[in-house]
Protein backbone atom coordinates (compact mmCIF):
# COMPACT_ATOMS: atom_id res chain seq x y z
CA UNK A 1 0.00 0.00 0.00
CA UNK A 2 1.47 3.24 -1.33
CA UNK A 3 0.71 6.55 -0.37
CA UNK A 4 1.15 9.83 -3.02
CA UNK A 5 1.63 13.26 -1.45
CA UNK A 6 0.82 16.33 -3.32
CA UNK A 7 1.86 20.16 -2.78
CA UNK A 8 -0.64 21.84 -4.99
CA UNK A 9 0.33 24.88 -6.20
CA UNK A 10 -0.62 27.74 -8.79
CA UNK A 11 1.57 26.11 -11.85
CA UNK A 12 3.00 22.97 -10.47
CA UNK A 13 1.85 20.15 -8.20
CA UNK A 14 5.20 18.57 -6.65
CA UNK A 15 4.70 14.76 -6.14
CA UNK A 16 5.83 12.61 -3.60
CA UNK A 17 4.98 8.33 -3.18
CA UNK A 18 5.90 6.23 -0.12
CA UNK A 19 7.88 3.37 -0.02
CA UNK A 20 5.66 -0.21 -0.11
CA UNK A 21 5.60 -0.27 4.00
CA UNK A 22 4.94 4.00 4.43
CA UNK A 23 7.88 4.15 6.45
CA UNK A 24 9.27 7.13 4.11
CA UNK A 25 8.43 9.71 1.49
CA UNK A 26 10.65 10.12 -1.61
CA UNK A 27 9.81 12.99 -3.93
CA UNK A 28 9.24 11.66 -7.50
CA UNK A 29 8.43 14.76 -9.98
CA UNK A 30 7.13 18.04 -10.18
CA UNK A 31 3.65 18.48 -12.80
CA UNK A 32 3.67 21.89 -14.59
CA UNK A 33 0.16 22.49 -14.77
CA UNK A 34 -1.97 23.00 -17.99
CA UNK A 35 -5.19 21.54 -17.83
CA UNK A 36 -7.29 20.01 -15.08
CA UNK A 37 -7.64 16.82 -17.26
CA UNK A 38 -3.76 16.59 -18.16
CA UNK A 39 -2.91 17.20 -14.66
CA UNK A 40 -5.50 14.35 -13.57
CA UNK A 41 -4.42 11.71 -16.42
CA UNK A 42 -0.55 12.32 -15.08
CA UNK A 43 -1.61 11.88 -11.63
CA UNK A 44 -4.17 8.47 -12.58
CA UNK A 45 -0.33 7.39 -14.28
CA UNK A 46 1.28 7.76 -11.01
CA UNK A 47 -1.35 5.67 -9.10
CA UNK A 48 -0.79 2.88 -11.52
CA UNK A 49 2.41 3.08 -11.97
CA UNK A 50 3.24 2.96 -8.22
CA UNK A 51 0.31 1.11 -6.75
CA UNK A 52 -0.99 4.15 -4.92
CA UNK A 53 -3.85 3.59 -2.47
CA UNK A 54 -4.37 6.94 -0.83
CA UNK A 55 -3.84 10.59 -1.54
CA UNK A 56 -2.25 13.31 0.86
CA UNK A 57 -3.10 16.84 -0.38
CA UNK A 58 -1.12 19.62 1.54
CA UNK A 59 -3.38 21.91 3.28
CA UNK A 60 -2.05 25.46 3.65
CA UNK A 61 -3.16 27.29 6.33
CA UNK A 62 -2.44 30.29 8.22
CA UNK A 63 -0.49 30.42 11.29
CA UNK A 64 -2.99 31.32 13.42
CA UNK A 65 -5.09 28.03 12.22
CA UNK A 66 -7.42 29.27 9.74
CA UNK A 67 -8.05 28.80 6.43
CA UNK A 68 -7.80 30.86 3.95
CA UNK A 69 -8.10 31.28 0.04
CA UNK A 70 -5.45 29.27 -0.80
CA UNK A 71 -6.48 26.44 1.63
CA UNK A 72 -10.08 26.84 0.19
CA UNK A 73 -8.36 26.06 -3.82
CA UNK A 74 -6.77 22.92 -2.03
CA UNK A 75 -9.77 21.55 -0.02
CA UNK A 76 -11.84 22.07 -3.89
CA UNK A 77 -8.93 20.10 -5.40
CA UNK A 78 -8.56 17.62 -3.37
CA UNK A 79 -12.51 17.00 -3.28
CA UNK A 80 -11.98 16.87 -6.49
CA UNK A 81 -9.33 14.41 -7.11
CA UNK A 82 -11.55 11.88 -4.73
CA UNK A 83 -14.80 12.19 -7.05
CA UNK A 84 -11.98 11.15 -10.21
CA UNK A 85 -9.46 8.84 -9.18
CA UNK A 86 -11.70 7.03 -6.24
CA UNK A 87 -9.01 6.85 -3.76
CA UNK A 88 -9.27 8.54 -0.43
CA UNK A 89 -8.02 11.76 -0.24
CA UNK A 90 -6.97 13.21 3.05
CA UNK A 91 -5.49 16.91 4.13
CA UNK A 92 -2.63 17.03 5.86
CA UNK A 93 -1.36 20.86 7.09
CA UNK A 94 1.81 22.17 5.29
CA UNK A 95 2.42 24.81 7.14
CA UNK A 96 5.87 25.94 6.63
CA UNK A 97 7.16 23.06 4.26
CA UNK A 98 8.26 24.59 1.99
CA UNK A 99 10.42 26.73 3.94
CA UNK A 100 11.33 23.85 5.44
CA UNK A 101 12.15 22.23 1.85
CA UNK A 102 14.22 25.42 1.17
CA UNK A 103 16.65 25.66 4.28
CA UNK A 104 17.19 22.01 3.76
CA UNK A 105 18.38 22.63 -0.02
CA UNK A 106 20.10 25.87 1.19
CA UNK A 107 22.03 24.09 3.65
CA UNK A 108 23.19 21.58 1.45
CA UNK A 109 24.59 24.06 -0.70
CA UNK A 110 21.94 23.66 -4.09
CA UNK A 111 21.81 26.44 -6.56
CA UNK A 112 19.36 28.39 -7.04
CA UNK A 113 18.10 27.24 -10.15
CA UNK A 114 18.14 23.38 -8.68
CA UNK A 115 16.15 24.27 -6.12
CA UNK A 116 13.13 25.83 -8.40
CA UNK A 117 13.47 22.38 -9.90
CA UNK A 118 12.75 20.48 -6.98
CA UNK A 119 11.41 22.43 -4.12
CA UNK A 120 7.84 21.55 -5.02
CA UNK A 121 8.71 17.81 -5.07
CA UNK A 122 10.43 17.92 -1.41
CA UNK A 123 8.06 19.96 -0.21
CA UNK A 124 5.68 16.83 -1.15
CA UNK A 125 7.66 14.64 0.57
CA UNK A 126 7.14 16.75 3.94
CA UNK A 127 3.88 16.73 3.70
CA UNK A 128 3.82 12.83 2.81
CA UNK A 129 6.64 12.11 5.25
CA UNK A 130 4.21 14.25 8.33
CA UNK A 131 1.28 12.18 7.74
CA UNK A 132 2.86 8.96 7.61
CA UNK A 133 4.66 9.64 11.16
CA UNK A 134 1.21 11.54 12.54
CA UNK A 135 -0.46 7.95 11.47
CA UNK A 136 2.40 5.84 12.20
CA UNK A 137 2.74 7.21 16.24
CA UNK A 138 -1.29 6.93 16.40
CA UNK A 139 -1.06 2.98 15.28
CA UNK A 140 0.87 2.50 18.41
Amino acid sequence: MRLMGLDYGDKTIGVAVSDELGWTAQGLEVIRRTTEERDTNRLREIIRDYGVSEIVVGLPKNMNNTIGPRGEICIAFSQSLHEKLQLPVHLWDERLTTASAQRTLLEADVSRKKRKQVIDKMAAALILQGYMDANSNSKR
